[in-house]
């Protein structure tokens, strides 16, 4: 995931890096984490975060939502990151690294 690396390497912190780049790279890439939001009801933000317009914004109750507890303390453990951080970082630093990574406005192939 080296191209997230160059994105946001300065922009977010090492430990969202880890986090955000972990969670794409387990999902088979940022199509995988659009699919699974889509199964997950959040499938109109992640196109968002896609597309070359606004990003739609998800709270960090409704990532936990689209994650599951079980994934969400899966990540916290694995990170060492306090539960309830977990969604907030993936929050609001998720749809910004799928912007960045996506800035033609399509799913890389």
């Amino acid at each position: 995931m080296g191209l997230l690396d160059g994105i946001l390497g300065g922009v977010i912190g090492a430990e969202a890096l880890s986090l955000v780049k972990d969670y794409i790279e387990k999902r088979g890439g940022i199509q995988g984490v659009v699919a699974e939001f889509e199964k997950t009801g959040f499938g109109q933000q992640a196109k968002s975060w896609v597309s070359t317009g606004p990003n739609l914004p998800i709270t960090a109750e409704q990532m936990h939502q689209a994650l599951g507890s079980e994934k969400v303390k899966e990540l916290a453990a694995k990170f060492g990151i306090p539960v309830d951080k977990v969604a907030n970082l993936l929050a609001k630093h998720l749809p910004t690294a799928i912007d960045k990574a996506t800035p033609e406005g399509k799913l890389p192939t």
